[in-house]
């Protein structure tokens, strides 16, 4: 029988857990980590390397992605949706800044029903979309003094140079500003995308400078895939594979009974993506276009996120 795409993934979790160096991180949880593993994903045909033995929220990953092309930075617009993967960072912060221990749904209901709260406590500083869509630059004003200039689109810039050439080796995107990186509530872990045509197909490569294979990796690979697809769409191309790649893959030392409940598991089935519409930009896709079908996956598996 013919190895599953999902048997990499399991495999590389083995090894982490198995094999990897046990450390003491900034959440202070602790992880085993491994250095620098790489997989790839054949995405010919819709498919697409979706989990399967958990249920993975990939309606959620989808909406994250339409987040960050929006440019948006503030949690708000995702609570709208009951998209709650980013509330974490900002709850932790307001809890710390102000001694108030409320629970995550009060926290968010207040970021839904007051302007100014959701202002000053939902905002979640320069990350991904701000950098991916409008990272700042500045030009001389004289007197040794800067302004502000135009800021640069890379999504924008990327759909123009696939387009226009193809062959290019500077088809990429980045979301690590150094200048910005402390304001940021976290640095971007799913750092830059490259991208390479070839027989009329676009295939991608994410570099993550650091993955969560316990919760992380589920989005991160759905997320890349579905954004290659998009692209491809947009330029008249073909989806071809995604390659991921890592520096610290890590799995958290409180994901023991994730690990253990997923590697007792089959994967089972070979989910496609289906795009409904070809919108008129990169930047115009609705949840609606997107629709998973042949996912039949094991029961989710519930494990803490560390802040």
């Amino acid at each position: 029988m013919a190895d599953h795409y999902e048997d990499q993934y399991l495999d590389l979790l083995r090894r982490v857990w198995d094999q990897g160096d046990e450390r003491h991180d900034r959440t202070g949880v602790g992880t085993r980590s491994l250095f620098g593993p790489t997989m790839r994903f054949d995405l010919s045909d819709g498919r697409v390397p979706l989990l399967t033995t958990k249920r993975v929220a990939w309606k959620t990953a989808a909406r994250e992605m339409l987040w960050f092309l929006s440019g948006a930075t503030n949690i708000r617009e995702l609570v709208a949706q009951k998209v709650h993967i980013w509330t974490d960072w900002p709850l932790d912060a307001y809890r710390r800044e102000t001694g108030e221990q409320i629970d995550r749904d009060t926290f968010e209901a207040r970021i839904l029903a007051d302007d100014d709260f959701a202002a000053r406590w939902g905002e979640l500083g320069p990350v991904y979309g701000k950098q991916w869509v409008a990272w700042d630059t500045y030009e001389p004003a004289g007197d040794g003094l800067f302004r502000r200039g135009t800021p640069v689109n890379q999504i924008a810039e990327l759909v123009d140079g696939i387009r226009r050439n193809p062959a290019s080796r500077r088809l990429l995107f980045t979301g690590w500003n150094v200048a910005e990186l402390n304001g940021m509530a976290l640095p971007p872990c799913h750092m830059t995308y490259q991208f390479h045509v070839a027989g009329g197909k676009l295939s991608g490569m994410l570099w993550q400078r650091s993955c969560d294979l316990g919760l992380g990796f589920a989005f991160n690979a759905f997320s890349a895939a579905l954004l290659i697809r998009m692209l491809a769409q947009q330029c008249d191309l073909d989806a071809g594979e995604l390659v991921w790649s890592c520096g610290d893959a890590h799995v958290y030392l409180n994901h023991a009974h994730l690990v253990a409940e997923q590697l007792a598991r089959t994967p089972r089935g070979e989910p496609r993506l289906e795009i409904a519409r070809r919108p008129d930009s990169i930047f115009d896709y609705r949840i609606e276009d997107f629709a998973v079908t042949g996912y039949d996956p094991h029961a989710h598996i519930a494990a803490p996120v560390a802040v």
